[in-house]
Parts: C-alpha cells; sequence; structure tokens
C-alpha cells in the first residue's frame, strides 16, 4: 500500500536561527515550484502574534533569498502559531485541536537535542501522532550512547519506517550528483578498488570562523559537527558497494555496510588544530581545547578497500571555502618515460562547493622533442544555476515517506563508533594561523609523494 502524503508540517522550533537562514527559503522555493501546499503550524516558545511570525518570515527571505510576493503570501495563507512551554501539555492539547484538520502530520524537531525526549514524550501523550513522521535535525546524540538513548525516545512513539534522520549534506545536489556519478558509468567499476586506487582524500573547508556561534562550537568541534557526519556520509556515498536494486532501503543498506566496515579511527591517526584567535570568540573558554581543525586517517577493512587509506579534512579559518573529493590512482607499472619523481599519475576530482565540478586528471605529452609530460585537467561538467536547496528536497522527501536521502540508525551508531576513539580529546591540539591550511603537523599524515590538495573556489 501507498504510504500516506504528509498533509501538514508541524514545526517544533519555527522561531529558531536554523528556520530563519535556511528552512523559510526552502519553504517559498517549494511553493514556487508547486511541491508545498499544507498547513504549516509553528510551534515555539516566543509570546509572538502570527503577524509577528510572518513578520520574521520575510526579514529572512529578504536576507537570505529574496521574496516572491505571491509565494510568500502563499506561505503566510499556510501559517499557524502556537506559542508555548514544551513541557506543557496545553502545548498539545492546542497543537491537536489545530491538527484536527490533518490525518499524517509530519513533525520537524528543528530544536536543540535536550529537548527531543520532552516534546517526543508531550506528543506520545496527546492524541494527534496517529500516521505521523518526525524529522529530527542533527546532531543525532553527542555520542554512542546518547544516540542509542535518543533512539529509544523516538521509537517510543514511532515506527522506524516514520523516522527521519537529517543529514542535510545527502540533500544536496552535488552529493547526489557524486552518487550518481558513481553508478550511472561503467567506466568507473572496473578500476574502483584498492588494485588501482592508491588513495581518497575528501576536504572540507571553510574561510570563515564560527560566526558567533562560541557556545555551540564549544559542545561540538570540527569532529562532531561536520566529519563524523557529513563527510563520513560523503565517504559512504563514494565508496559503497553498487545496491542489490533502486529502491531507497538498498541503498540505504550499501551506505551502512560501508561504515561499518570502516575502523574506529586511532588517536595516532589524527591531527586536531584551532585557528588563533578562537579563544577570544564570545562563548569560548579561554582555555578551549576544542578543535576548529581535524586531519583523519581512515582505514577500511573490506575485500575492495583493504589498504587504501582514506584521508579527511576539516577546518575553519582556511584558505577557501571549498568542499571537494580526490581520488588518486596508482602510477603505471612501469616507468617508461622516467617521470617516476612526478609522483601519481591519474586521478578523478569532484567538486561538491560552491560549485560542482567532475574532472579526469590525465598526463599528456608536452609538444617538443623529448618524452615529457604534464598534468592535464579533463572538465567532465561544470554546473551552475538553479540548484535545489537540500531542504526542499528532503521535506519533500519526508511528505512522501521516501527515507533514502536520511541516515539510518545503524548508519548513525556506525559512525559515532568510527569516531568514538578521538572524542573525548585526549590528542593534542595545535594552533594555526588564520587563513592558512591549519597545523603544519597534518601535512606529516600523508604521503609526501601526493600531499595535499589544497583547493581553491575558482
Amino acid at each position: 500500500m501507498a504510504a500516506l502524503l504528509s498533509d501538514a508540517l508541524v514545526f517544533f522550533g519555527i522561531t529558531s536561527d536554523l528556520a530563519y537562514k535556511k528552512i523559510f527559503p526552502a519553504l517559498q522555493a517549494m511553493i514556487q515550484r508547486g511541491h508545498f501546499d499544507i498547513p504549516i503550524i509553528g510551534v515555539g516558545r516566543r509570546d509572538w502574534s502570527i503577524e509577528q511570525l510572518q513578520s520574521y518570515v520575510r526579514k529572512s527571505l529578504e536576507e537570505q533569498a529574496s521574496v516572491d510576493e505571491a509565494a510568500f503570501q502563499k506561505l503566510c495563507s499556510l501559517l499557524y502559531y502556537i506559542f508555548g512551554d514544551y513541557s506543557d501539555r496545553a502545548t498539545y492539547d492546542k497543537l491537536c485541536q489545530v491538527l484536527q484538520i490533518a490525518e499524517a502530520p509530519l513533525y520537524y524537531l528543528a530544536i536543540p537535542p535536550s529537548l527531543f525526549a520532552t516534546v517526543v514524550e508531550g506528543l506520545g501523550q496527546s492524541s494527534c501522532v496517529k500516521n505521523g513522521r518526525v524529522m529530527v535535525e542533527k546532531p543525532f546524540g553527542r555520542d554512542l550512547e546518547s544516540a542509542r538513548m535518543l533512539n529509544c525516545i523516538l521509537h517510543s512513539i514511532f515506527p522506524e519506517s516514520h523516522i527521519f534522520r537529517i543529514d542535510h549534506y545527502l540533500g544536496k545536489e552535488p552529493v547526489q550528483n557524486l552518487l550518481y556519478t558513481r553508478f550511472a558509468n561503467s567506466l568507473l567499476e572496473p578500476i574502483w578498488h584498492r588494485v588501482s586506487i592508491a588513495s581518497i582524500q575528501i576536504t572540507m573547508a571553510e574561510k570563515f570562523g564560527i560566526d558567533a556561534r562560541g557556545q555551540f562550537y564549544e559542545e561540538t568541534g570540527a569532529i562532531r559537527d561536520v566529519v563524523q557526519n557529513h563527510l563520513l556520509q560523503v565517504t559512504a556515498c563514494l565508496m559503497m558497494d553498487p545496491p542489490i536494486n533502486e529502491q531507497h532501503e538498498a541503498i540505504r543498506d550499501e551506505r551502512a555496510r560501508l561504515l561499518k566496515s570502516i575502523d574506529p579511527i586511532e588517536p595516532s591517526n589524527v591531527v586536531r588544530g584551532q585557528y588563533k584567535g578562537y579563544a577570544s570568540e564570545p562563548g569560548v573558554a579561554p582555555d578551549s581545547k576544542v578543535e576548529t581543525f581535524a586531519a583523519v586517517k581512515l582505514n577500511i577493512d573490506t575485500w575492495r578497500w583493504a589498504s587504501v587509506p582514506i584521508y579527511i579534512r576539516a577546518g575553519k579559518c582556511l584558505p577557501s571555502t571549498t568542499t571537494e573529493v580526490v581520488v588518486r590512482l596508482k602510477r603505471p607499472p612501469q616507468d617508461v618515460f622516467g617521470e617516476r619523481a612526478f609522483g601519481l599519475a591519474n586521478y578523478f576530482y569532484f567538486r561538491l562547493s560552491p560549485n560542482v565540478l567532475t574532472a579526469i586528471g590525465i598526463r599528456s605529452k608536452t609538444p617538443g622533442d623529448g618524452m615529457v609530460g604534464s598534468e592535464v585537467g579533463l572538465v567532465a561538467q561544470v554546473e551552475h544555476g538553479n540548484e535545489m536547496n537540500p531542504y526542499e528536497r528532503l521535506f519533500e522527501d519526508a511528505m512522501k515517506g521516501d527515507s533514502m536521502l536520511f541516515a539510518r540508525q545503524d548508519e548513525v551508531e556506525a559512525q559515532w563508533q568510527i569516531v568514538a576513539p578521538i572524542l573525548d580529546r585526549a590528542t593534542p591540539v595545535y594552533e594555526y594561523a588564520p587563513h592558512t591550511w591549519g597545523p603544519p603537523l597534518a601535512d606529516h599524515m600523508i604521503p609526501p609523494d601526493g600531499g595535499w590538495h589544497n583547493p581553491n573556489a575558482t
């Protein structure tokens, strides 16, 4: 039987910073595309009128996107607002009263994880969760134990098929392109293994700092913020085996299988850094040991990937804002032209931001008498333009009950197990100058014949 389409969006945390920066622009875009026409019941702890909420939405669109008057008016016509405490039964009584218009609501929890239990238990004690689905924002826990506790709380009310754990990176067009490129082209599979691939590196560089989010960052750091979730999911999309069919569970099965095969990271395989000046940011402890940069080495214990090192690097206050993947291939078995000193010969390159670019690197003969070559990049794809906001895709899929772009519980647990040995901050944190590529020690973890590829945004 086909899954029911969600017929109402219940938005806990509608007055939050996330709603302001990401969600309202996505909802307007969905309306513009004709993909959204259901009530939005906002629940928040600010004593606002509906007019104040509508003004907040307009200000968000003015700053984050642009106001499409027709779409904005439509969005306003769909808005309801319930002011109340999340621990107050009366809040859920008011919600159930409004939800008489809906049979299959989608509950979106854009709230701190510390409030998940309060809201889920409040919903469970009400009479309005029948046929409901729930979308949960990251971070899904702080470690393996807390992730399992959150899962138990959710499962007390919702079945697994109705739980949608957000990692918005899976909804990004470039990550979708990475997955598509991986399995839509026959040229990759014959070489996509340890026999041909020398190493893989993934870099998520951000030129900006923590943007006045000192208190949040003190509780997370780079490893929890982006390595444990976004970059491990990119790794899974890049390196998973082909799914047995096109069903979304088959794809999630292979993502989970790949993540479960990654060894827990040894402390000797991580370099943590902190940009100079971080400790002076508002909300940051003067003696903070939180990392704003992390470089890690992964090992995957499978037949396909054994002995292929995977290097992941993420940081703030780096020279550019770029996310990329570099897959370096091994050199030919014979050095016919005496060019061994030039290092690795070929590569595949995937830029995920700020624009989408896919390229293949080869060596081509330099014009002249000698048999001497140089590296040439064959650009396979460059895209700009009307890229869908990841939250558009995620909301649309959750409303349909399609979970492919959401992390399953076993994926989340596998990701926490991978980073578990490096979460206690027992390893040193090294200072680095802003707008450099992190602590110099990070260069020592990667072989000198290849080294890190330092991206730029052009």
